[in-house]
């Protein structure tokens, strides 16, 4: 078998329709089109939501908030994970200031989580406003502790 002999499935490919090519080929004249009217002209097509002339659907709805949709009063974490921890060295205070210091908080303004992700194994003193679980247990497995702060 070579390249040449290759052909396609029977029946996979069918040749496209030639409108307006006279009243013998079947689709002369208005080619399908009908007559007149913005469906018979070249582009005429309406776009997406168009209404004919009402105000669109998306455009009667108010606006929604909340559900579904950003929070306008939503508390954004700059999150931390145990293995960005590993740097800091045995009986540390990992606060957010700290944190902010070694450059591992993304808005320095926002509160602080701290998340399981990786391990440690020097004993920390960790103040943050938010920990995981799996990041309290592990901390404290280590021999560290854990503080809450408030948020504010």
């Amino acid at each position: 078998m070579k390249l040449h002999d290759l052909k396609p499935q029977e029946g996979s490919k069918k040749n496209r329709r030639r409108v307006g090519r006279g009243i013998s080929a079947g689709q002369g004249k208005t080619a399908g089109r009908g007559t007149k009217g913005q469906g018979a002209r070249s582009g005429g097509s309406t776009r997406l939501y168009h209404q004919g002339g009402n105000l669109p659907f998306y455009r009667r709805l108010p606006f929604m908030r909340g559900v579904g949709f950003t929070p306008l009063n939503r508390t954004e974490y700059n999150e931390v994970n145990l293995e960005q921890l590993s740097e800091f060295g045995a009986d540390s205070v990992i606060s957010p200031e700290t944190l902010a210091a070694a450059r591992l908080l993304s808005e320095v303004k926002n509160p602080v989580v701290i998340l399981g992700r990786g391990e440690i194994n020097v004993p920390l003193k960790v103040q943050a406003h938010r920990v995981s679980k799996g990041a309290r247990t592990k901390i404290e497995a280590a021999g560290g502790s854990v503080e809450i702060l408030e948020i504010g």
